[in-house]
């Protein structure tokens, strides 16, 4: 279904190869994807260019900020699976949690991780309420999170499920400047440091009758523990971003 050499064209630059298994593998996504879309409403883009450089480029742009060697990755926010389901499928040795506040959306990533044989764990929670679990609560080398919320809020989410050491790695669209200056008070109450601001647009070369988009992709380190009072209960977090 997916259009494999735009998806080649549009990743290379992120110095990602042609892979035929990561292929195949993003296919059977997308198939699983736009057949489960009928029963429920996963994402409104199910085009074969659509989901090729929506989704599966945008999420394997993240790739160059992951650490190097094993590592943990929570989604945070998973929606359909992006980014956390690419960056997994293309990086084995990645420990793929995922979580979000719909239960429908778990039952179709088990499906689709099943399908894949590819190993994760699903957390049904709200990310604020996950955030404040023992068992959950910096535990992870990376948090990533794609289309959730603006960047303060988004901090308070995903943040407090970084270990020390580890990093958030925010996917973000053409206002993530203004974000960004927005969520400085944020980000330092919270125990992370913005470590980069990478600005990229996709297709990265002009490509015949597609529109391209500009994206930002935010690497946010976590320095020091995140304070017990956050994250606070969603009602606050919405009267009071940080």
């Amino acid at each position: 279904m997916i259009d494999r050499d735009l998806l080649w064209r549009c990743v290379a630059p992120y110095g990602i190869e042609a892979d035929s298994l990561l292929a195949d593998r993003l296919d059977t996504y997308a198939r699983l994807l736009v057949e489960w879309n009928e029963k429920m409403n996963l994402t409104a883009i199910t085009d074969p260019v659509g989901v090729t450089v929506k989704h599966f480029a945008d999420s394997l742009a993240a790739a160059p900020l992951l650490p190097e060697g094993a590592f943990s990755l929570i989604d945070v926010g998973t929606g359909a699976g992006f980014p956390g389901v690419p960056l997994a499928l293309y990086r084995p040795d990645c420990r793929l949690t995922l979580l979000d506040s719909l239960n429908k959306r778990l039952v179709f990533l088990e499906a689709v991780c099943k399908e894949l044989a590819l190993p994760v764990t699903l957390i049904h929670a709200r990310a604020e309420e996950g955030g404040r679990k023992p068992e959950l609560r910096e535990k992870f080398d990376v948090a990533t999170a794609r289309a959730v919320a603006a960047l303060p809020t988004l901090c308070e989410y995903c943040l407090p499920f970084v270990k020390k050491g580890g990093r958030f790695i925010a996917l973000k669209g053409p206002d993530a400047d203004r974000e960004q200056e927005a969520a400085n008070k944020a980000v330092s109450l919270l125990g992370g440091k913005v470590v980069s601001s990478i600005t990229l647009t996709l297709p990265a070369q002009p490509e015949p009758d597609i529109e391209p988009m500009e994206r930002r992709l935010l690497r946010i380190d976590k320095v020091r523990p995140t304070p017990p009072a956050y994250p606070r209960p969603s009602a606050k977090i919405a009267k009071a971003p940080l």
